[in-house]
């Protein structure tokens, strides 16, 4: 479980000190829930979000401990570093936005006709409730040849999972190399 801190300041000097002791930004926020400024460890976010297997995951901030998704985050433009991030409280019953990851196997056939695997959607976003969501989607391209496509609806969406995506827009494609 991630362990974190709660700030009690908000002004621009406290930040800048929490950041410069190796501290990450964030908030924590959920319908109905008042929302908590807490501060973690950055390496230890970093570590612990790479070898997460679900898409939620437990964080205990203070005295509670919180079943959160991150829905976004900031980079510096320059060093690439984190600079804040935001979560999301995964609350059960309650329909949200999440961002599930698509994984692709296989080595599809237009790789082998001078093509290039394209995954132009990393996360599909769809709406459901946390025990409705799907962990990822994972896809078969063995049979792709060049120019040929998966697209959103040819997801198979569990039920009650609405993906609120034009069902037009390709996933993953095989594109003929220059």
């Amino acid at each position: 479980m991630l362990e974190g801190i709660v700030r009690d300041s908000m002004t621009k000097q406290a930040t800048k000190t929490l950041r410069r002791n190796g501290f990450l930004i964030a908030n924590i926020y959920g319908k109905g829930l008042e929302n908590i400024s807490a501060a973690f460890k950055k390496n230890e976010f970093i570590k612990y979000l790479r070898n997460k297997e679900n898409i939620a995951f437990d964080v205990k901030v203070g005295d509670n401990t919180l079943k959160v998704v991150v829905q976004e985050y900031q980079k510096c433009p320059i060093t690439s570093d984190l600079l804040h991030v935001d979560l999301m409280v995964a609350q059960a019953g309650v329909r949200a936005s999440y961002k599930v990851p698509v994984f692709t196997t296989g080595l599809a056939k237009g790789i082998k006709n001078k093509g290039l695997l394209m995954v132009h959607t990393k996360r599909v976003p769809v709406k459901c409730t946390i025990e409705n969501l799907p962990e990822n989607f994972t896809l078969d391209v063995a049979n792709l040849d060049v120019g040929d496509s998966i697209l959103i609806r040819d997801l198979d969406m569990p039920e009650n999972v609405d993906c609120f995506l034009d069902p037009r827009v390709p996933v993953v494609g095989v594109i003929k190399a220059k």
